[in-house]
């Protein structure tokens, strides 16, 4: 793999969506040819699960489960194509998000997800994940009106809390590959941490 895979996470409402076009902007600058893609989705059998994952109700493990199957999907036909051409990927949430939704919110094993990990793409990881962090009262009023909320959005308070508590343990058991940002700064001031990330990339910190 000669291309660079960035991804995006953080509970919904953190903002994240907001900088993925100045990302891919920055990186584009940089190095050219960027590949901006998301999970669940990115590929048209991905999408079509995606909707399944966001709208029906189902077990926990079968919706870990669908999204593992877009995930090597969207493997498959997008992500390893596009880094073995030396693109820059940027992916709006990863396998991070199976561990902090289906984990830290449904309350799965994480010793299962691992499996399924290995199994769908155990030789790859981000090279880089930005995590962007706020606390969830903010992150749901940030959503209230925006849209019609999804199967996820619709949960309760406590359900994001533990979602946002297996983020940052990810953070801090992954501390070289995953950058918290904290995403209740205004939009210059997150876009100046996202800077200072970037321009670190040269130096092996991130």
């Amino acid at each position: 793999m000669s291309g660079l895979f960035v991804t995006l996470e953080g509970v919904d409402g953190a903002g994240k969506s907001s900088h993925l076009g100045w990302l891919a902007d920055w990186f584009t600058t940089r190095d050219g040819c960027v590949r901006v893609t998301r999970e669940p989705g990115g590929t048209p059998v991905g999408e079509h699960l995606r909707e399944l994952v966001l709208h029906e109700p189902m077990h926990p493990e079968t919706e870990a489960l669908i999204m593992f199957a877009a995930r090597r999907e969207h493997l498959e036909q997008v992500i390893r194509p596009a880094l073995a051409a030396g693109e820059v990927v940027i992916c709006d949430r990863f396998t991070d998000a199976s561990f902090a939704y289906q984990c830290g919110g449904r309350g799965l094993s994480e010793t299962r997800l691992e499996i399924l990990e290995e199994w769908v793409h155990g030789d790859l990881q981000p090279d880089l994940t930005l995590l962007f962090d706020l606390p969830t009262e903010l992150a749901a009023a940030r959503l209230s009106g925006a849209r019609e909320p999804d199967r996820f959005e619709r949960e309760r308070a406590d359900f994001h809390g533990r979602v946002r508590a297996a983020y940052l343990r990810r953070a801090a058991r992954y501390p070289r590959r995953i950058k918290v940002i904290d995403g209740s700064l205004d939009i210059d001031a997150v876009r100046g941490q996202l800077r200072d990330i970037l321009c670190r990339l040269g130096d092996g910190d991130a």
